[in-house]
């Protein structure tokens, strides 16, 4: 490679975007046998439905706003940046319809919790699942 090529190859590292995010995964307890598609998830962030699909009461869990998980998370799966989150849940919440999800501070956080809690509905990056927990569904 000669100094130019060098050059152009350096100046395309340098802009190349920074944040690359793993593939961030649906976690549920291990004891759920529901299987769970994309736009039930989303229902269920979005406070639209309470249950799984087999009738079992859902608690969704997330991350705090600002999260880069939490904001690649809604905008694949709700279809909406933290912006329009905000404004859907004071919205949501103004109407009496319901209350947003609750928060955990990590990923660590949401797996502890979804690990102990048979309704608990969460999601991670990819690489944080273990034994505890079980993937219901993959983000796309």
């Amino acid at each position: 490679m000669n100094l130019r090529q060098y050059l152009i190859a350096a100046a395309f590292a340098c802009c190349a975007p920074s944040a690359v995010f793993a593939e961030i995964v649906v976690i549920v307890h291990p004891s759920n046998g529901d299987a769970l598609n994309v736009e039930q998830v989303s229902n269920l962030f979005l406070g639209k439905t309470t249950t799984f699909p087999g009738g079992a009461a859902a608690t969704p869990i997330e991350l705090p706003e600002g999260a880069a998980v939490r904001d690649e998370f809604h905008s694949k799966v709700t279809k909406k940046d933290a912006a329009q989150l905000k404004a859907y849940w004071a919205k949501y919440t103004f109407t009496g319809k319901g209350m947003p999800p609750k928060e955990k501070s990590s990923e660590a956080e949401i797996k502890q919790f979804v690990a102990g809690t048979p309704g608990a509905v969460g999601y991670v990056q990819r690489s944080s699942v273990d034994g505890s927990v079980k993937v219901a569904v993959s983000v796309p």
